[in-house]
């Protein structure tokens, strides 16, 4: 009987190894769509990816998905971000708040340090931290940026200048002539071109050209959004070469406004994939930031519609990553965060049990961008356009007399927090176009909330479980064999 028993705890010992080997190996998990590797390499990646969506929060992506599947016909249809077969939480509070912007946010998620709100890659004291993107460079490695805000926005600007201040962003765009970066590409050429700039508004209080100076380094300058964005289209690079590319004076399109209005403006997949094609000239690999930026600013606006399209189009720029990383499997990592979740965006309300995703498939224009500020005091004619560009007809009672107490509000010129600081008359439309689809909207800013994080590749596993943001940075370092601490 003691033999048997032993025999017994012993087959039990051997099961229970066999079960922990077969479920913790490092980049493995058990009927993923896509397999990773199924044992890390030894040596770095050669080739990384961070895609950061600004604003990216469990319901962005499963709205954009549950959307994706409804616009298939096909209840199976994933997200790519969605089927990366690591997966994790992260938390995102700064150092002075538990609701973070997208500056503290950032550089946890570039250099691994909490800091206050506004502020990039310093601490609070004015300490100047190290970034995942200046470390790379320091390796030798090639290094980009894409983004469609500004690229002096929060999120580009951690990963390659140090200010006190985000709205410095004059300053931020001189800062990027040090970086050693060799792939820029986004909005807000505002902020690089003189005060007295004949071909459009700057921002500058000084006649400094920051694409001249960049010119003078060897970058190859793509500016406006006509025959710029064409001249970056139709660019190959022949061999190791540098870039530097700014479609609009601010931030680009909205996804469903670049679409709806045949924009020549390249979309963030397109971006990604000229940002590959720079970068895989050089031999040492090359570290790639992508940020799906105009995600926050939809959901800022309660904008459930532009939120989706944008998500979409982030997505579609992940898939050409991976279409990288499949020919490369062994030398590739893709890591997919957010950096904080805006909108406090709800996939329900009340005791209603059900999403009609199909409400928001007629909308054609963004609320930021586009419907804000057309209602000027004509109703009919702002019905009429409601009608055509966002599907609103056959108005409840309900939904016109939401519509119209802020059409009162527009003619009585009086100020009101209660929308924002947006447009009344735009965000009284596109909460009725979330209500009828059961979309609904806790703030107008950023929530506390933990956002999920996907990977796949060299490495991928060192960013699985509930992480704190900073670790997210600390666990490319350690994978990258950086020193974030020097």
């Amino acid at each position: 009987m003691l033999k048997r028993n032993l025999l017994c705890k012993i087959v039990g010992i051997v099961v229970l190894l066999a079960f922990l080997a077969f479920n913790i190996m490092p980049g493995f998990v058990a009927d993923s769509p896509l397999q990773p590797q199924i044992a890390e390499a030894a040596a770095a990646p050669k080739y990384v990816f961070y895609f950061i969506g600004d604003g990216l929060g469990a319901s962005q992506r499963q709205a954009a998905e549950y959307y994706l599947q409804m616009k298939k016909g096909d209840k199976n249809a994933k997200l790519l971000m969605n089927k990366l077969p690591v997966a994790g939480i992260n938390t995102t509070h700064s150092a002075d708040s538990l609701v973070t912007d997208s500056a503290a946010a950032g550089t946890a998620l570039a250099a691994g340090h909490k800091t206050n709100n506004g502020v990039i890659s310093m601490l609070p004291d004015g300490t100047i931290v190290k970034t995942l993107i200046e470390a790379a460079e320091e390796k030798g490695m090639a290094t980009g940026i894409a983004t469609t805000t500004r690229l002096t926005h929060a999120t580009p600007a951690v990963f390659a200048a140090h200010n006190e201040n985000r709205n410095n962003e004059n300053e931020i765009a001189a800062d990027f002539l040090d970086s050693g970066v060799e792939f820029f590409a986004g909005g807000g050429y505002r902020h690089f071109v003189p005060q007295n700039w004949q071909w459009g508004k700057s921002k500058r209080k000084d006649d400094r050209n920051i694409f001249n100076e960049f010119g003078k380094q060897g970058y190859k300058v793509f500016v406006g959004e006509r025959n710029g964005a064409k001249q970056f289209k139709n660019y190959h690079p022949n061999s190791k070469e540098k870039v530097i590319a700014s479609f609009t004076s601010s931030h680009m399109p909205y996804e469903i406004d670049r679409i709806n209005a045949n924009s020549a403006i390249p979309s963030l997949a397109e971006i990604t994939a000229k940002g590959i094609e720079v970068l895989s000239k050089y031999p040492n690999g090359f570290f790639m930031m992508v940020e799906g930026g105009r995600i926050d600013h939809a959901c800022h606006a309660n904008d459930a519609p532009a939120t989706i399209h944008d998500v979409l189009a982030f997505d579609a720029a992940i898939a050409r990553a991976y279409e990288f990383y499949k020919q490369h499997p062994n030398e590739t990592l893709i890591v997919v965060v957010g950096d904080h979740e805006t909108g406090g965006m709800g996939l329900g309300f009340a005791k209603n049990y059900f999403l009609k995703l199909d409400e928001l498939a007629d909308v054609k224009v963004s609320v930021d961008d586009t419907l804000e500020g057309k209602y000027t005091g004509d109703r009919n004619a702002y019905y009429r356009y409601l009608e055509q560009n966002l599907g609103l007809d056959n108005l409840t009672a309900e939904e016109k007399a939401e519509i119209e107490m802020a059409m009162d509000i527009v003619d009585s010129k009086v100020e009101t927090k209660a929308y924002g600081g947006y447009d009344p008359a735009a965000i009284a439309a596109t909460h009725v176009v979330s209500e009828r689809a059961n979309l609904y909207w806790t703030t107008y800013a950023h929530s506390g909330t933990a956002i999920p994080m996907s990977a796949i590749g060299v490495g991928a596993a060192n960013f699985a479980g509930y992480k704190d943001n900073t670790e997210i940075a600390g666990a490319m370092a350690q994978v990258m064999g950086f020193d974030l601490r020097e």
